[in-house]
């Protein structure tokens, strides 16, 4: 059946705009010719920005954007821009901004209206019709009436949004040392939930940047104390609802303390950097456990999130139709007690038990949302079981719901591939297979970083950030640069083929000429030959994603270490400098920042290997937990400062160097790792 209504949006890429196609609405995709054709029509726009997996998007969509008596209203006075923000972070950046100024709080959809030059006037984030409508007509009669005041409004809040993007100057020429950031931590702990982890407040968000630098500072300063709230926190996440125990993967957050009650979505940058997180984790403890969350989290992600050319998609939706076949927060994951006896059987009593199907278990309306709180010990011993026969059982339970999990409807696929969050989930999968030496986890790495350089980069190294049947069309922004640029180092140190040192350092490069802002020493988001409204914006605050500028500062100082002639190391010394202060006042929206702080102040070490069986020596340092480090090895002589004259005929050597000066060799990994390790 032909649909009744179609809009420019059917030309797009995006699911999330592609949602929209069908809208009464005459919705058109952000671009300049249509803040240009705005300004000759002198409307007003509106901005509407969400994503696919968003639950309120899609209750805004079907309230307001499908009805034609709002659509009337839109489409008289206004240019309707519709934007998916995981296609468009620069402009979601600026207005999400503009949100928070106007209202104090933010989220999505995020509405705003704006001058017919991009400059915001009013912003909401979800509203019923009724206020909708009435806001858009209130809006336009004030455009029309007192343009002059609407003017200077938009310019006062333009000027607001420029200047709270900039980073504060700093006249302290001194590195933060491990001294001043363990008073930092200490500070930030009043804020830790030390019964389960994360902060004490809901919603909980797992927020692994920040816990991978806790697992690296309570690792450096040898901090009981921390290294306790980073287990706690990696252990109660894993152990609940915001963790799929059936299909592996995480949610995006818990909407309760106890990381019960997920809100459901799935999206790819959680699930790359938790399972770099957990790996890491693994490597430092050996907890079996978080191997288990690794191994299941990768095998989602392959099974729901692998695009045929090994590119990932973006995101599961958190709805989807119910036995009713009606859209459901919810509905593919929850479970009844009922369901679970039938599919159970004998077993169903030990599943009980295990993941609470009890009243600390139920949601609401009689379902259930799987959690553990108790040890495997103390289960397997009321039912007079061993640990590894209580596995087993609930191995075999879990295999028998995921099949029948398989039969409901799926929640709804964002397959457009992104290359940050390809770059995030590259970087999972090398770390995977550093820390569980799985030879399948390095062919997906492999094969996802051929994607990523073949489809998504040019000859000069420039990225673009979206793919989409066969097509790019959006250049990139610099946290796609960052993200890559890391992985594919980290590529190099795992692999030692050369080729993705010297792509890192190409995209690295390609930074320095395009998106470099001399006057800040930090880099935009958007290069110099991109269009903006307002401003160009600096990210420089780590959120769930750290900011772009963390992740290239890092990648910048580890390189700087295999180049040291070139000004890679200076140049991420000035990045950390001008965000020193920024990191001292709110060390928890800084936590990348702190973690190249640690890199910087502690011990850094290269690692040269040279010798016939320098894989096989650099295997031995892979598996290890070893932060301040960086390796690299050849066969015989290599082109890098730190391989050169270091061949000896017929032996593999390890050298440990600092700043480039090496001790004496050593033939023994362990030898090697000694001197690392008594420092």
């Amino acid at each position: 059946m032909e649909p009744k209504h179609s809009n420019a949006l059917i030309h797009e890429t995006s699911p999330y705009l592609l949602q929209h196609a069908h809208n009464p609405v005459n919705w058109v995709a952000w671009s300049p010719e249509v803040l240009k054709q705005a300004q000759k029509e002198d409307k007003l726009l509106i901005i509407s920005i969400g994503y696919a997996a968003c639950h309120w998007c899609h209750v805004m969509e079907k309230e307001c954007f499908e009805d034609e008596e709002v659509a009337a209203v839109m489409n008289k006075s206004f240019i309707n821009i519709k934007i998916d923000r995981e296609e468009r972070p620069d402009v979601d950046h600026i207005y999400m901004d503009a949100l928070q100024m106007m209202t104090g709080s933010g989220g999505w959809p995020l509405n705003i209206i704006a001058l017919p030059d991009g400059r915001p006037i009013w912003g909401a984030t979800y509203v019923d019709k009724g206020r909708w409508i009435k806001a858009l007509q209130q809006l336009a009669e004030v455009y029309q009436q007192e343009q002059e005041k609407v003017i200077s409004y938009a310019e006062n809040l333009a000027n607001g949004i420029k200047s709270i993007n900039l980073v504060k100057g700093n006249d302290n020429s001194d590195l933060l040392s491990t001294e001043q950031l363990k008073k930092l931590v200490d500070d930030w702990s009043d804020y830790f939930d030390r019964k389960m982890g994360g902060y004490n407040r809901a919603p909980k968000f797992m927020m692994p940047g920040n816990l991978e630098f806790l697992l690296h500072f309570g690792f450096s300063t040898q901090n009981e104390s921390v290294l306790e709230y980073v287990n706690l926190s990696l252990k109660k996440i894993a152990q609940g609802g915001v963790y799929d125990h059936i299909g592996g993967g995480f949610a995006r957050y818990a909407v309760d303390t106890r990381w019960h009650v997920p809100h459901f979505e799935k999206m790819l940058y959680d699930n790359g950097q938790l399972v770099s997180l957990y790996a890491k984790a693994y490597a430092y403890s050996g907890n079996e456990h978080y191997k288990q969350v690794v191994e299941e989290t990768i095998s989602f992600v392959e099974r729901e999130l692998m695009d045929v050319d090994s590119g990932f998609y973006s995101s599961l939706d958190a709805d989807s139709l119910n036995e009713q076949d009606i859209l459901e927060e919810g509905a593919f994951y929850v479970w009844r007690k009922e369901e679970l006896k039938e599919i159970l059987g004998l077993q169903f009593e030990l599943f009980q038990d295990y993941y609470n199907i009890n009243s600390y278990g139920l949601w609401e309306e009689g379902k259930y949302v799987l959690i553990r709180d108790k040890e495997e010990q103390e289960i397997a011993k009321k039912h007079q079981l061993t640990p590894a026969e209580l596995r087993k059982l609930i191995t075999k339970c879990k295999s028998q719901l995921l099949e029948e999990r398989a039969k409901r409807a799926r929640p709804r696929l964002d397959d457009k591939i992104l290359t940050s969050w390809n770059g995030l989930m590259l970087n999972g999968l090398i770390d995977a297979y550093r820390y569980l030496g799985s030879e399948h986890y390095l062919d997906l790495a492999n094969k996802n970083a051929d994607f990523l350089r073949s489809s998504l980069m040019d000859d000069q190294g420039r990225l673009f950030h979206n793919y989409k049947n066969e097509k790019v069309s959006i250049e990139g922004y610099l946290e796609d640069y960052a993200a890559v640029a890391r992985a594919y180092l980290n590529l190099y140190e795992t692999t030692l083929e050369e080729k993705w040192l010297l792509t890192s350092r190409k995209l690295l490069d390609y930074c320095l000429s395009h998106f470099f802002d001399p006057e800040s020493g930090l880099f935009y988001f958007t290069s110099d030959t991109s269009h903006y409204v307002i401003r160009k914006t600096l990210e420089t605050q780590d959120n769930v994603i750290p900011s772009s500028n963390s992740i290239l500062a890092e990648t910048l100082y580890r390189i700087g270490k295999l180049y040291p002639e070139e000004k890679y190391s200076t140049v991420a010394k000035g990045m950390m400098l001008a965000m020193r202060n920024s990191l001292e006042d709110n060390i928890h929206s800084h936590a990348n920042w702190a973690r190249l702080a640690l890199f910087m102040d502690k011990p850094f070490y290269e690692i040269a290997i040279v010798g016939p069986e320098y894989r096989e020596k650099a295997s031995e340092f892979h598996h290890k937990y070893l932060p301040n480090t960086i390796i690299t090895a050849t066969a015989e002589e290599g082109g890098l400062s730190l391989l050169k004259n270091r061949y000896v005929t017929g032996k593999t050597l390890i050298y440990v160097c600092k700043e480039g000066a090496c001790r004496l060799p050593e033939t023994e990994a362990e030898k090697a790792l000694e001197q690392i390790l008594q420092n």
